[in-house]
Order: C-alpha cells, then sequence, then structure tokens
C-alpha cells in the first residue's frame, strides 16, 4: 500500500563534522607517549550515518578547506586526550545556502552535537536545518559532545549549548557533560532532572563504560553494560525507530 507523509520517511540525517581520528598503534598510553598513530574514521555527529556499511555524506564536498584532524586516544587511567586539526577545516565553512533541505526533509530523526555551533557560517546553518527538520517534523536527537579546547571559553561552550537544549526530543550526555551543564558534581537522578524539559521524549545520561542512567517522562534507571557514547546514540537511534529506517549523513 503507498503511503505519503510521515509514513514515508526512512531517514536518520545526521548534522555535524566530518573527522578522520588518528588514534595510538599500542593502547592505554598517552598522546605524548604513543609510538606512531593509525587514521581512521572520525566518529563524531557528521559520521554516524551507515547503510550497508558504506559511510555517505550528502552535503557536497568543500575544495576551500581540508577535512579535520583529531588524535585520540584512551589512556591506561580511563581517561581519553583530544588534539585537534582544524582551523578552519571544511566543516567550520557550511552555509546555509548550501543546506540540502530536500534530505533534512526526509529524516524521521534529525541528529546533531554542539561542535557545528562554535563559529559562524557553520552555526547559522546548524539552525537553519534544525528549524527544517522540526518543522517537517523529525525526531530531533541531541549529542553535545563536549570538547572544550575548540571553543573560545567554556562560558560560550555552555551557553550555546544550552541555548539549543529546548529544541531537543532526546538529550545524550555523558556524567562530565552533566557535570559541566549543571555545576553539580553529583551524578543523580536530582542533578539530571535539572536539565529535564517538558517536552523532552528522553534524557540519557552515560556513565563511563560502565553503566547508564535514563530519564524518560519521569526518571527511570537501565543497566547499559559497555554501551557508551556514539555506541550508544546509534543503538538508543536503532531502538527508538523501525527496522526499515536507515542512517543517512549530511
Amino acid at each position: 500500500m503507498a503511503s505519503n507523509g510521515e509514513n514515508d520517511k526512512s531517514l536518520i540525517v545526521s548534522f555535524g563534522e566530518m573527522l578522520i581520528d588518528f588514534v595510538p598503534t599500542v593502547s592505554g598510553v598517552s598522546l605524548a607517549e604513543a609510538p606512531g598513530f593509525l587514521k581512521a574514521p572520525g566518529w563524531c555527529s557528521g559520521e554516524r550515518g551507515y547503510r550497508g556499511g558504506e559511510a555517505r555524506r550528502k552535503g557536497g564536498v568543500c575544495r576551500k578547506a581540508r577535512t579535520a584532524l583529531a588524535f585520540v586516544t584512551l589512556r591506561a587511567d580511563g581517561e581519553r586526550e583530544f588534539m585537534f586539526y582544524r582551523n578552519p577545516s571544511a566543516d567550520m565553512l557550511l552555509r546555509p545556502e548550501e543546506l540540502n533541505l530536500e534530505l533534512i526533509r526526509s529524516a524521521k530523526v534529525f541528529h546533531y552535537g554542539s561542535i557545528s555551533l562554535i563559529v559562524e557560517p557553520c552555526r547559522s546553518a546548524h539552525l537553519e536545518a534544525m528549524r527544517v527538520a522540526k518543522r517537517a517534523g523529525a525526531l530531533l536527537s541531541y549529542d553535545p559532545n563536549l570538547r572544550l579546547p575548540l571553543w573560545p571559553s567554556a562560558e560560550e561552550a555552555r551557553e550555546q549549548i544550552l541555548k539549543i537544549w529546548d529544541e531537543a526530543d532526546v538529550i545524550k550526555v555523558s556524567d562530565v557533560e552533566l557535570e559541566f551543564l549543571t555545576g553539580s558534581d553529583k551524578i543523580d537522578d536530582e542533578t539530571a532532572l535539572t536539565l529535564w524539559r517538558p517536552n523532552f521524549k528522553l534524557l540519557l545520561v552515560t556513565l563511563g563504560v560502565i553503566n547508564g542512567v535514563g530519564v524518560c517522562h519521569k526518571i527511570l534507571t537501565f543497566s547499559w553494560q559497555k554501551v557508551v557514547g556514539d555506541e550508544f546514540s546509534d543503538c538508543l537511534s536503532r531502538y527508538l525507530l523501525p527496522d526499515d529506517v536507515g542512517p543517512h549523513i549530511l
């Protein structure tokens, strides 16, 4: 049977920066201690769309700047380290008039982070893409993906991340981001609820590699063993959507 309207929507459209990650050739070391690095596809908001194992980018190619580089490691103490090479990178130069509006309007879910809010013109492109997706009835999924070294200041990061907070339907934050945004060192339901908004469908707080705390209309606690960060968001998106919904990259 033919369908129309929202029933035709079958895409997860992800908006964000494209990266090439460089990871150490050995595990459990700091960036300074790494003997060498291997390049790998980045795993951020703009990298998260796959269909049939093939990443697809729908926003075109920027020839005025290069793809950003990120050196990433997970140290033996469980802490991550990042070093970025951009300023500018291609994603920072995206303009509102370059948006693929047809693709955005076809999204069942529109997923984004906060790094594209750091500078213009990408910030305006990000905000316009959100408006278009929301008007088209997409579920808005937000993972702030805080990377403080990229922001001019912590205050600017907090202001911009929270400025679009109320627009989302689903938000995933880490325990570190919860502490940063609330100013509280308590990682509990009461603290998480200060970030809750009446229009939210789901607010999730991940706690490292052990488990997570979920908030769904009211406080609920789940045990998510070894499912964190980007993997968590990807699994969640697939859980919330029908099996025939496939992800795409903007």
